[in-house]
């Protein structure tokens, strides 16, 4: 058992920032582990344009299949790609984003190989385990860490027999750093009919409607967030306005979402996005751990709320006790007297 592997998805020749999250934390297992990091990239015509994305990233080998089929997304072939890849490779770790493809792939590849599969992970660690019932100690696992029973704990995951050990990983919970802008690794052009066999493009797409998010909740510098303390939707519409006059984006927990105060696109936390702004402000937000394991990597939090001993309070670096309607209406007023 050897390498590190990443599964970088793609649209069109563009790789999905998710990818270069796991590409950072990827480098660092194999840093770790001593053993090479490598990715693949199943898609068409991407030969000779995602290399110089994706070796920076400090990837050892990078594998590319280039096919007509491959593109868009379908779920035999990648997952054929896959099996037969590792079945010869026997890798140690591979990685991929929880997204819709990684939630398809994941599981079909994982149990092809009889092998275990983590999703939703929020941590990533390398680590030893001693089975005191059966006698053994094993060295270097992958300790898959994630919220379990809905966020109330917080679970460790290990494989120890079988590999790969698989794990997926959403998009924000990693941080992407280019390790560097001219790292030398080698890039392997696989013949894919070597791997897919012609009855696994049995499903192909006609026809794509790609819908782009409404809001940049992942890029934004500054969020404002409201909790079920909001109160109303007309409450969520002052949080817009801060928020418009702080070049921010609005989010909110699950609460305020099941609440109809807002969209549920705008939900930030285990079962919404995960966000790192430079500047979080939590309006009437409890702290429940699962909306905290969206938000916790923020810079700076600042917390809004009329109970003093909310647990949001415990992660955040400025409380102010108050009602949204009192306090953010003098945030918007004294922001705007004293910004240039």
């Amino acid at each position: 058992m050897n390498s590190v592997y990443v599964y970088c998805e793609i649209e069109g020749t563009q790789i999905e920032e998710v990818s270069f999250e796991l590409l950072t934390k990827g480098r660092k297992l194999a840093n770790e582990l001593g053993v090479k990091l490598e990715a693949v990239v199943a898609g068409e015509g991407i030969k000779g344009l995602v290399e110089k994305a994706i070796m920076p990233y400090g990837v050892d080998v990078l594998h590319v299949f280039d096919a007509p089929g491959l593109s868009p997304y379908t779920t035999r072939p990648h997952a054929s790609i896959l099996i037969g890849l590792f079945r010869r490779e026997q890798p140690q770790i591979c990685l991929m984003g929880a997204t819709v493809i990684g939630r398809d792939l994941g599981p079909r590849v994982s149990s092809a190989l009889t092998s275990g599969l983590t999703a939703d992970c929020t941590a990533l660690e390398i680590g030893d385990y001693d089975d005191k019932k059966a006698g053994k100690h094993y060295d270097h696992l992958l300790y898959q860490i994630r919220p379990a029973f809905g966020g109330n704990i917080v679970a460790t995951i290990i494989n120890p027999d079988n590999r790969p050990q698989m794990a997926t990983v959403r998009s924000g919970v990693m941080k992407a750093e280019i390790v560097d802008e001219h790292y030398k690794g080698e890039v392997v052009y696989e013949n894919v009919a070597d791997f897919v066999a012609p009855e696994d493009y049995v499903v192909k797409v006609i026809e794509r409607q790609v819908e782009k998010a409404k809001n940049n909740l992942k890029g934004a510098p500054i969020v404002v967030a409201g909790g079920y303390g909001v109160g109303s939707k007309e409450n969520f519409d002052l949080l817009r306005k801060l928020a418009e006059e702080l070049h921010g984006e609005v989010g909110a927990s699950r609460a305020a979402v099941d609440a109809g105060f807002c969209e549920h696109d705008l939900q930030i936390g285990q079962t919404g996005v995960t966000i790192r702004p430079k500047v979080y402000i939590a309006c009437g937000i409890s702290g429940a751990i699962q909306h905290v394991a969206g938000m916790k990597e923020s810079g700076i939090v600042i917390s809004i709320n009329t109970d003093p001993n909310a647990p949001i309070n415990a992660l955040a670096d400025y409380v102010i006790t108050g009602s949204v309607e009192e306090v953010v209406p003098k945030m918007i007023k004294y922001y705007k007297q004293n910004s240039k």
